[in-house]
């Protein structure tokens, strides 16, 4: 059977909604991941910047030039060429933050729910732990002390301190989740079948127990996404992110609102709608994928 007459492509073909938000979200990361080739100007590029074109109105606006379609910032940087390349980062962040807590999060959920015992106990105190805490707040202690304490690192060492920050806060609910499915899989009679004939404890979990957990942590990290992007937004507002001289959609907005009230709008707005745009469609993909994947719902 082709992946054409699966009941997942089927679930697809019958939601509206589905193909929206994937086409928005399709456009804005094929925008993020060619914007070299796709932005008409480089707004890293200090060389290239004009003080002369600083706080540009849109193009339709009074005073706007095609040249810049949504205007341009305080520096003199395109907004929609900042537009395309924040995104870019903003989705690096994002989507390696939640490849990293994922890993974490499954592995000790898988150990915490196969093993039992202290082990179980001790891993579910630490979920507890980082649950008695706002997630927003361990990422904005875990970044501001890795920033204070590696003063003199390049931006390189930043992303890495913002990933970390931000996949460390999120790989409980992945744990938790991971060990209830764990707890009900290990009691059904492949498993026991499978020890029977002699596998492996570390076999049973990676080859027997694991591919069946999957389909809650895909639809997990599919939301997880649109978290970790908002999360890298709100610390990089705060001033705890990426730099200033590579931002990302949370840097820009944090650099329009210091003119929002003077009336250059523009420099914090589209960033903000490019945000909301970003997490809106990756959440409506994580809801089709959940619901497509709960048989209850079938």
């Amino acid at each position: 059977m082709s992946w054409r007459d699966s009941d997942l492509f089927y679930s697809f073909r019958q939601t509206p909604t589905a193909w929206v938000a994937l086409a928005v979200a399709g456009l804005c990361i094929f925008g993020a991941a060619f914007a070299p080739w796709v932005s008409p100007y480089n707004p890293f590029d200090a060389a290239s910047l004009q003080l002369s074109d600083a706080l540009m109105p849109p193009a339709w606006t009074r005073d706007g030039q095609l040249s810049h379609l949504l205007g341009t910032d305080d520096q003199g940087r395109d907004i929609f060429s900042a537009l395309l390349y924040g995104s870019r980062i903003s989705l690096s962040v994002g989507l390696t933050s939640v490849v990293l807590s994922m890993l974490l999060g499954v592995s000790l959920g898988l150990l915490s729910g196969f093993a039992g015992g202290w082990v179980d106990s001790f891993i579910m105190r630490v979920c507890d732990v980082m649950l008695s805490f706002p997630s927003i707040l361990i990422a904005l202690l875990i970044s501001g002390v890795g920033r204070a304490v590696f003063q003199g690192a390049n931006e390189s060492f930043a992303f890495v301190v913002l990933v970390m920050s931000i996949a460390l806060t999120g790989w409980v609910q992945y744990a938790r989740t991971v060990r209830g499915a764990t707890l009900v899989e290990r009691k059904k009679e492949y498993v026991q079948a499978a020890r029977v004939i002699g596998v492996s404890q570390s076999q049973i979990m990676r080859l027997h127990i694991l591919p069946n957990v999957m389909g809650p942590v895909l639809v997990l990290a599919t939301l997880q996404v649109a978290t970790a992007i908002i999360t890298e937004a709100t610390l990089s507002f705060l001033g705890v992110g990426t730099p200033p001289t590579s931002p990302s959609l949370g840097t820009l907005i944090r650099i329009g609102n210091d003119f929002l009230f003077s009336g250059e709008w523009w420099i914090t707005v589209f960033p903000g709608l490019m945000l909301v745009l970003i997490a809106l469609s990756i959440n409506l993909l994580g809801d089709w994928l959940r619901d497509a994947l709960n048989p209850k719902l079938q």
